[in-house]
């Protein structure tokens, strides 16, 4: 999926680093933007890192989850964590880097994806493009 010509369509990608999973966000927003834009040549938001599971999980979060408790797609990214000493606790919490919420043009949660669902799975996809093809 190229998120450029989705954009004018209305999708809008919105990125909330966290450093909640391996340590693989440590440095500070100026850093993690850096890296980002270089690495990987990102050009939408991204926002203030935060947390995204714990006890001090940000609202957004607690939001998202609560709207949506069960992700789709998810593979055997779970098993691998916990091969690596990684068990999530709570089955609603997001599980790693990656997830994805859909909100719809109303401002709701209708759908979650796992991290095992990369950006151009075709379910993803179509879930994306169907949304954005119902009127506002």
């Amino acid at each position: 999926m190229h998120v450029q010509a989705k954009r004018t369509e209305g999708l809008e990608v919105l990125a909330f680093p966290a450093n909640n999973f391996g340590g693989q966000e440590p440095g500070t927003e100026a850093e993690i933007k850096e890296f980002c834009s270089v690495k990987f040549d990102v050009h939408f938001p991204l926002f203030a890192k935060i947390s995204v599971v714990g006890d001090d999980q940000h609202p957004l979060y607690t939001n998202l989850t609560a709207a949506q408790p069960k992700a789709i797609g998810e593979g055997p990214f779970r098993e691998k964590l916990k091969a690596h000493g990684v068990n999530p606790k709570n089955p609603v919490d997001v599980l790693w880097n990656f997830e994805k919420f859909l909100i719809n043009k109303k401002g709701r949660v209708f759908a979650r994806f796992s991290p095992d669902v990369a950006a151009d799975n075709p379910l993803l996809v179509s879930t994306i493009d169907a949304e954005l093809a119902k009127p506002a």
